[in-house]
């Protein structure tokens, strides 16, 4: 068991010296700002907690003092608690309330070190094993040292809780919303966690053997000051991932019309403008490109484009309307590009005809509309490659 504990430390810490580090390579543009010394207080606070939790489960002593490393994380994870409260109101908080709660948390906080140190002191903390401070090991005064402390970690989290939910929804800010938002998450699982703790304190003290569910503590720990890490550093590296998720969305779809991109061009080179593979950095351009000259090689087939229905291939049974669209348009062009190959006209073909735009202004609707229609088109080539339909379409009757 001690072993994950300290396997749950170690996470903890490492997530928390990630977010210190990540916030201090900022510190050029930031310093002067005090919400973002307050962060980096809150940080290091966080780091100290976690480093002196995993040197506890190492090691009974600390600078040759039997438990001091216990007594160090919980006054330093009050204070933690406290700055991570601060930095909250400076977030949801009016700017004339702020400086009066901030005042009100510091002195709770301070009040709270103080008290805990005394508690230690009179329980003798140097002086017992370090498993005392785990259980409480029925200890009247361990035990009121070790609920204060829990105490003192719940009710941030009550707050935060309260606070976080109204002003995620309130907010237009984004990265502010999504910091909200996991900070809620996080306030929950550390609950949990103060709430597993004493379960272990008060089934230890009634002699109680709850076995392995007591690292559900050290588990409920670490995931919410993981979560924590990421609430605190959202802010900053929240526009720069949705960015990414965008580009990696925007290049599957690039790829994805690529087939159909591909059999257009080969049927009608004067779609593009740019040679093929000419060097264009910017993906979003290259993207709007590919549907442009989707829709130009498209439109070059119209002549040998049968309006006539006979010739569609359904999508799965049960698919969507516009699944089943996209599939129609599929093998519409599949069709059609073998008839231009083979010099065949229609009689009832699209080229006397409007052309069948769908969201042509708006260019995320449109990649995902053809999108599926290359889906379609890459199954229609996989499952029947060849000849009857073609041959068909070859004869006149095209789909």
């Amino acid at each position: 068991m001690n072993t994950v504990r300290n396997i749950c430390f170690e996470i903890e810490a490492l997530a928390s010296y990630a977010a210190l580090v990540y916030r201090l390579f900022q510190v050029r543009r930031g310093w002067r700002e005090s919400a973002y010394r307050a962060l980096v207080i809150s940080l290091l606070l966080q780091c100290l907690t976690f480093t002196m939790g995993a040197i506890a489960t190492a090691s009974d002593t600390f600078l040759g003092v039997t438990n001091l490393a216990i007594l160090v994380m919980h006054v330093s994870a009050v204070a933690f608690c406290v700055s991570a409260q601060v930095i909250l109101l400076g977030w949801v908080t009016p700017a004339e309330d702020v400086a009066r709660r901030t005042r009100f948390w510091i002195i709770a906080g301070v009040a709270l070190d103080v008290l805990l140190i005394v508690l230690f002191l009179v329980a003798n903390g140097t002086g017992r094993p370090a498993s005392d401070f785990d259980t409480g090991s029925g200890q009247p005064l361990v035990l009121i040292y070790l609920l204060v402390f829990i105490v003192s970690q719940a009710v941030p989290c009550v707050t935060i809780f309260r606070q976080t939910g109204p002003y995620a929804r309130m907010t237009g800010n984004a990265s502010l919303r999504r910091a909200l938002r996991l900070l809620s998450v996080a306030a929950v699982v550390l609950f949990l966690y103060c709430t597993a703790r004493t379960v272990n304190i008060l089934t230890a003290a009634s002699g109680l053997d709850i076995g392995y569910w007591t690292l559900a503590a050290s588990v409920f720990s670490s995931a919410g000051i993981v979560v924590l890490s990421l609430a605190l550093t959202v802010t900053s590296w929240g526009g720069s991932s949705t960015r990414l998720l965008d580009w990696a969305r925007s290049y599957r779809s690039y790829r994805a019309l690529y087939p159909l991109w591909r059999d257009l061009y080969e049927a009608s080179p004067d779609i593009v403008l740019e040679p093929p593979g000419a060097a264009v950095s910017d993906l979003n351009y290259r993207l709007h490109r590919r549907v442009i000259e989707i829709r130009d090689g498209w439109r070059d087939l119209r002549p040998y484009i049968d309006r006539t229905p006979n010739g569609e291939v359904p999508a799965d049974p049960g698919a969507s309307e516009e699944s089943r669209q996209a599939f129609a348009e599929a093998a519409q062009i599949r069709r059609a590009l073998h008839a231009k190959r083979t010099g065949t006209i229609p009689d009832d073909n699209k080229d006397a005809h409007d052309f069948e735009d769908r969201d042509a202004d708006n260019l995320t609707a449109e990649v995902a509309w053809l999108t599926k229609v290359a889906s379609a088109y890459r199954r229609l080539d996989k499952d029947a490659p060849a000849g009857p339909n073609l041959d068909k379409a070859g004869s006149g009757a095209v789909g």
